[in-house]
């Protein structure tokens, strides 16, 4: 495997690695964050569908329901 050659102004063109897979997350199967949990708990109210939350996820699972909230709320854009 070949890295990813950084980028000449890092902060303003990220390297393209920088955000990973969920599903490729060495501790993608740990229970979430409490950061985790407090924002996708906000997030699950504030689309309407507070059932939604679970708090037995996964950090990965957590990670691509908050990205899917996120989309369906316009929040984090």
């Amino acid at each position: 495997m070949t890295a990813t050659r950084p980028a000449e102004r890092p902060k303003t063109d990220p390297v393209s690695n920088a955000e990973k897979d969920p599903d490729n997350w060495t501790t993608g199967d740990e229970r979430m964050t409490g950061a985790q949990a407090s924002y996708l708990k906000s997030l699950c109210e504030e689309a309407g569908c507070p059932d939604r939350y679970d708090p037995e996820l996964t950090k990965a699972d957590a990670s691509k329901m908050i990205d899917e909230l996120q989309a369906e709320t316009g929040r984090g854009q």
